[in-house]
C-alpha cells in the first residue's frame, strides 16, 4: 500500500512540474506589443494593481481581497476570450493549459495560505497568467476591422 501511495504522489508531483514548465514556456512567448493595457482599462481589471502591491510593498498580502480580485479577473478574461471577439476563435491548446495551470495554482495558493507561507509567489504567477490572457485578448481585438480601420486606429480617432 505504501509503495502505491508513493508512486501516486511522485506521479502527481511530476505532472505538476511538467505542467508548470510548459506553462512557463508559453508565458515567455510574448507579443511584440503590449496589448493588455487597453483591456485592463476597458474592463477595470485588478491584476496589475495586485501585482504592483505585491512587488512594491513589503506589507503582508491581503489574501482574501487579492484572491477574489484575481479570480474575478480570470472569469472575466476567460468569458471575453471565449465570446467577445469572434465565435470562431475558441481557446487554443496553450490557453487551455494556462487555464488548467491557473486553477492548479489557485488551489496551491489556498493550501499555502492554510499553512501560512508562499502566498505572494503564487499570486504573482496568477497575475502573469492573467496578463497573458489580457494580452491575447487585446491582440485579437486590435485585429478587428471597422471598414478600413483596425480597432486600435478607430479608437485613436475617437
Amino acid at each position: 500500500m505504501i509503495p502505491a501511495i508513493a508512486i501516486l504522489i511522485i506521479s502527481i508531483a511530476l505532472l505538476l512540474f511538467y505542467l508548470q514548465a510548459i506553462c512557463q514556456r508559453i508565458l515567455r512567448r510574448r507579443a511584440h506589443e503590449e496589448f493588455y493595457h487597453s483591456i485592463v482599462n476597458a474592463n477595470r481589471l485588478e491584476f496589475p494593481f495586485v501585482r504592483m502591491a505585491i512587488e512594491n510593498y513589503d506589507a503582508p498580502a491581503d489574501y482574501k481581497r487579492f484572491r477574489m480580485q484575481l479570480r474575478c479577473d480570470f472569469l472575466a478574461l476567460i468569458y471575453l476570450l471565449k465570446n467577445a471577439v469572434n465565435d470562431s476563435q475558441r481557446l487554443s491548446g496553450d490557453e487551455k493549459l494556462l487555464v488548467l495551470n491557473f486553477k492548479v495554482l489557485s488551489f496551491l495558493l489556498a493550501a499555502c495560505h492554510l499553512f501560512g507561507f508562499g502566498e505572494k509567489v503564487f499570486m504573482l504567477k496568477l497575475a502573469s497568467i492573467l496578463q497573458f490572457f489580457a494580452n491575447v485578448l487585446g491582440e485579437r481585438v486590435s485585429n478587428i476591422h471597422f471598414g478600413e480601420l483596425t480597432a486600435s486606429e478607430y479608437l485613436l480617432r475617437l
